[in-house]
């Protein structure tokens, strides 16, 4: 069911429980999160309901976990949207949610929060001062750290307006920032119209290959090449997929169309990082093919 209307709190099933927990016990306060572990606060408990600085609230009953809720004004709902399969929020161990299509976890959260993950592969293109392509949008955490690593420009594309949606609804993604230009639309069409050597460096976190072809295309990498200045960094996000069970080395492929396209790449855990190269530059770069990071 779509909830176009849903604000905070947010609330999962852990926290629905500990506020339960407490009108049971007769607990007056006590100190929880309602942002997704972003912040704290003291809540109110009371017989009926319960009191944050957001206002008065029903207890919430039946929630499910695996699922973030925010407030309809009368009830409090999944953070979930429709749009030709199920758009999901959903919390992690960690604070920052990831979110699902369908069931299918669109970001890593087993080793790491997805926001300390999204850190991590940003600081491998070193942003400051750059200008950077962000791909594929999603949650915002690969702009939010550009962000913060002081990049002077990024653009982000996000083809689904309910992933835009999730975003809109999720206190970790970025907030409005004038270096930040979010549009809506498909990087794989969109991006024969950005001009040549127009950015710095790229982030590229597709959907898996399976659903999402034209994004691992090598008509698609020879564009990243054209956008890229030479000696631009690329970081590709490809997953780590199961080579017995899917019959296929997709990092393998993917390091390979990029070095036709003209980068020299690595593999660095579940992606490539990979580096512009100069006209006539490939087949050198097959002797030590490592890309060069730049400074910080």
């Amino acid at each position: 069911m779509e909830q176009a209307s849903l604000s905070p709190p947010l609330l999962t099933f852990a926290v629905a429980e500990r506020l339960v927990i407490a009108q049971n016990r007769g607990e007056q306060r006590l100190t929880v999160s309602l942002d997704l572990g972003r912040s704290t606060c003291t809540v109110e408990t009371g017989a009926d309901d319960w009191n944050c600085p957001l206002g008065r609230f029903p207890y919430p009953f039946g929630l499910k976990d695996r699922t973030v809720y925010g407030w309809s004004g009368s009830a409090f709902e999944p953070i979930s949207r429709f749009e030709g399969g199920l758009y999901k929020l959903v919390p992690t161990d960690w604070g920052p949610p990831t979110f699902e299509i369908d069931g299918i976890k669109m970001l890593p959260t087993a080793k790491v929060s997805p926001f300390e993950d999204a850190r991590i592969k940003v600081a491998m293109i070193a942003p400051r001062g750059k200008r950077v392509l962000d791909c594929c949008g999603g949650l915002g955490y690969f702009a939010h750290w550009c962000l913060i690593g002081q990049a002077a420009e990024v653009r982000s594309f996000e083809k689904s307006e309910a992933v835009l949606w999730l975003r809109a609804m999720n206190p970790w993604s970025p907030r409005a920032d004038s270096r930040l230009k979010l549009r809506l639309g498909n990087i794989a069409k969109i991006i024969a119209e950005l001009p040549a050597q127009s950015f710095d460096a790229i982030l590229h976190d597709p959907p898996r290959f399976g659903t999402a072809g034209e994004l691992y295309s090598q008509a698609f990498y020879d564009e990243l090449a054209r956008v890229i200045v030479r000696d631009g960094l690329l970081f590709h996000y490809t997953g780590t997929p199961n080579k017995l069970t899917s019959g296929r080395d997709v990092q393998k492929e993917v390091r390979r169309r990029l070095q036709k396209a003209g980068f020299a790449g690595e593999i660095e855990g579940d992606g490539i990082l990979a580096q512009r190269l100069a006209p006539g530059a490939v087949q050198a770069a097959t002797r030590s093919p490592r890309p060069r990071r730049a400074r910080r």
